[in-house]
């Protein structure tokens, strides 16, 4: 679809059981080709994806945004009460966002834009086989012994002294004063760093906190794309959170910016606005699993 059409934006809220509504955004096209949910990564609010979802609706999909609990326009009273986890934010909020996008455009098709978090947690939605694809971006298990020597040290100082100091004192991890996001509640960081320092991400905590999962199901094609310049999204990395998914149809991409005329693609960079060249994919891999 190559001309592009108006587009509307609404901010909602996503009403939730737990009675702690998630704060979305809905972008509209006037005419529907199908729809994608974009999944964030650990505490990036849904702004920061703003660009992207512009010029997904502009062709034609409808895009729903949202904050996890805690972040953003979803954090409700003090950061220090939250209680929200990795755990409940792919089982609760992933699943209750994609409800959300499937009541706003019904009877499509419906694609995950998982950043990081985003992808890694699609396992624990218990909806998660109503997507007709996935498609990954800097999504990997983000094992710290996998990561190169340098950045490493970097990791381990703030994964195993930062985070466990920072939520002692106060009850929070100020993600903000180190340049890692938006300060996270102290549950989400405190699995993050158990995570991280495990194999597989996520299935370090199978049989313990996470005792009902989706992993070893889903057979969704899921597009892993990450770039030789992430230090967090290697290739290694990569390889170890796809083999969580036991069934997964996946196909991987690894990019060098040099090739793209870009400076840096990184974690991050996919998203940037100077990174437009590379938003095509997306749009390929959504019309290949269209049904």
């Amino acid at each position: 679809m190559d001309a592009k059409v108006s587009i509307e934006l609404k901010d909602i809220r996503i009403e939730s059981p737990q009675a702690k509504h998630l704060a979305a955004t809905i972008y509209a096209p006037q005419q529907l080709v199908g729809a994608v949910l974009i999944g964030p990564a650990t505490g990036i609010k849904r702004q920061f994806y703003d660009n992207f979802a512009k010029y997904l609706a502009g062709l034609g999909y409808g895009v729903l945004t949202f904050d996890n609990e805690g972040i953003g326009g979803s954090l409700h009273g003090t950061l220090k009460a939250c209680d929200a986890s990795l755990v409940s934010w792919g089982k609760h909020d992933l699943s209750l966002a994609l409800t959300a996008l499937q009541e706003h455009f019904p009877d499509t098709q419906y694609h995950l834009v998982g950043h990081s978090a985003g992808g890694q947690l699609v396992g624990l939605m218990p909806n998660a086989h109503e997507l007709n694809s996935v498609f990954n971006v800097a999504c990997s298990s983000g094992q710290l012994r996998n990561m190169r020597m340098s950045y490493q040290l970097k990791a381990q100082y703030f994964m195993n002294f930062y985070i466990p100091l920072s939520n002692l004192l106060f009850g929070l991890t100020h993600c903000d004063w180190v340049g890692m996001g938006e300060k996270l509640p102290k549950h989400v960081a405190r699995q993050w760093r158990h995570w991280c320092n495990g194999q597989g991400y996520v299935k370090t905590a199978f049989g313990d906190e996470v005792t009902n999962h989706h992993y070893d199901e889903l057979g969704l094609p899921m597009f892993w794309i990450n770039a030789v310049d992430d230090d967090i999204a290697n290739n290694a990395n990569v390889d170890d959170m796809v083999s969580v998914f036991s069934k997964v149809k996946a196909r991987k991409l690894t990019l060098d910016p040099r090739e793209h005329q870009l400076k840096e693609i990184g974690h991050m960079k996919f998203f940037s606005r100077k990174s437009n060249s590379l938003w095509p994919m997306a749009i390929e891999w959504f019309e290949e699993h269209s049904r």
